[in-house]
């Protein structure tokens, strides 16, 4: 839910502490590259450390600089707070679904279900709370991400319990906690497989953020042109039916699609439709109601590209699983924290949907690599190992 909390107010920030688009939008930048950089080394951390104190490590960063965001009153200082909460965030995630599969009696392939099915929820609600609580004020949507953390701390605390070796519940997550060299990220990126579709995932990102980051923006400016309000409870619906759409699309149709079609295949086909969408949405900045279905859409789609690509990145490597989901993620992550900081002044220059036919031409970029990819990636498609490596791969790609 905390992922899609704050999108809705990003308008309403701009307004209260007149700052640009430009700035407010940076708000995704520092959480994205702190996130992406912190990800290197999250295997590293959880190998030292344990799986249950590197959870609550995240999510006590996560509490303390979200409160600390929605406390601020300048715009800058909002950034900053949120470089704080990217690092958490980072901490948080790269564990998370790896202690759902060590705590889980009902075995692992149901663990990795609920935790699907707990994000899909997630990342539709947590749009539609972001608007409810940002018509009170822009700072809900902050305290309210602190006040979700802090249940999920108190939960941790109390009903996590640490895994026992031997045990036959704690003997599947044993490659978390097994120790890793500090570098160990970066010398992932020296397999082919794994390099290639980082950087496929780079470039997609960067699409993903556009999208996500800067519309909010066009669709206010479209619905004022109309004479009506578009504010953060409006945007909270839209985003709730992008994420909804999401969430349906990965848990229940990319795993038929993939099964039917092979991997790549769907992994072209989503790209060239993403493709599709950011070009409209470039032709749509004017038409609000083009702006709200195009994105809706693009949730579909989204959601399909998303687990498909991490499966390619589950089965494109034979390196440790933790190594190459963390690696894999914090390279994507940083496509991510560039869209934003170059869709503010890209508009400011160029026009409103110029920032959209960027994010268009990154896609292009992504799918022309995964088509030279191809003699790294022919395997990938075989059956996956085992519901633990897929648990630990999925956990990164999700998030």
């Amino acid at each position: 839910m905390g992922i899609g909390l704050v999108d809705p107010i990003l308008p309403a920030i701009s307004h209260e502490l007149g700052a640009s688009p430009s700035q407010t939008m940076l708000l995704f930048t520092s959480y994205l590259f702190i996130t992406g950089a912190a990800m290197f080394f999250t295997s590293w951390v959880s190998s030292r450390i344990g799986v249950k104190r590197t959870l609550i490590a995240g999510l006590v960063l996560v509490v303390v600089f979200a409160a600390l965001a929605g406390a601020s009153g300048t715009v800058d200082a909002i950034i900053g707070f949120r470089a704080g909460w990217g690092l958490g965030n980072a901490l948080f995630i790269s564990t998370a679904l790896a202690a759902i599969v060590g705590a889980a009696s009902g075995g692992a392939r149901q663990a990795i279900v609920l935790y699907e099915a707990a994000l899909g929820v997630g990342l539709a609600v947590g749009p539609l709370v972001g608007g409810l609580l940002g018509t009170l004020s822009w700072r809900g949507p902050f305290f309210g991400t602190a006040a979700l953390m802090a249940i999920a701390l108190i939960a941790i605390l109390v009903l996590l319990r640490q895994p026992k070796r031997g045990s036959d519940a704690a003997a599947e997550p044993a490659p978390v906690v097994e120790k890793v060299s500090i570098v160990a990220g970066f010398r992932a990126l020296r397999n082919p497989a794994l390099r290639s579709l980082s950087i496929v995932a780079l470039f997609y990102n960067f699409g993903f953020f556009v999208l996500l980051a800067y519309s909010p923006y066009p669709m206010e400016a479209a619905a004022a042109s109309l004479g009506l309000e578009f504010g953060a409870h409006e945007l909270g619906l839209v985003f709730f039916g992008w994420g909804l759409a999401l969430a349906i699309t990965s848990v229940l149709v990319a795993p038929v699609l993939t099964r039917r079609i092979g991997l790549r295949p769907v992994l072209f086909a989503m790209l060239t439709g993403l493709t599709v969408c950011l070009l409209l949405l470039g032709f749509f900045t004017g038409n609000l109601t083009g702006l709200v279905v195009v994105v809706i859409i693009s949730g579909l789609l989204l959601g399909v590209m998303n687990t498909a690509l991490t499966e390619a990145v589950m089965e494109a490597t034979d390196l440790p699983r933790n190594v190459a989901s963390s690696t894999y993620s914090g390279v994507r992550f940083m496509g991510g924290a560039v869209a934003p900081a170059v869709a503010g002044p890209i508009s400011e220059a160029m026009g409103a949907g110029v920032p959209y036919w960027f994010g268009a031409a990154s896609i292009v970029v992504a799918m022309v690599v995964l088509g030279f990819a191809g003699k790294h990636l022919a395997h990938i498609g075989r059956a996956h190992e085992t519901a633990v490596e897929e648990a630990q791969d999925i956990t990164a790609g999700d998030a």
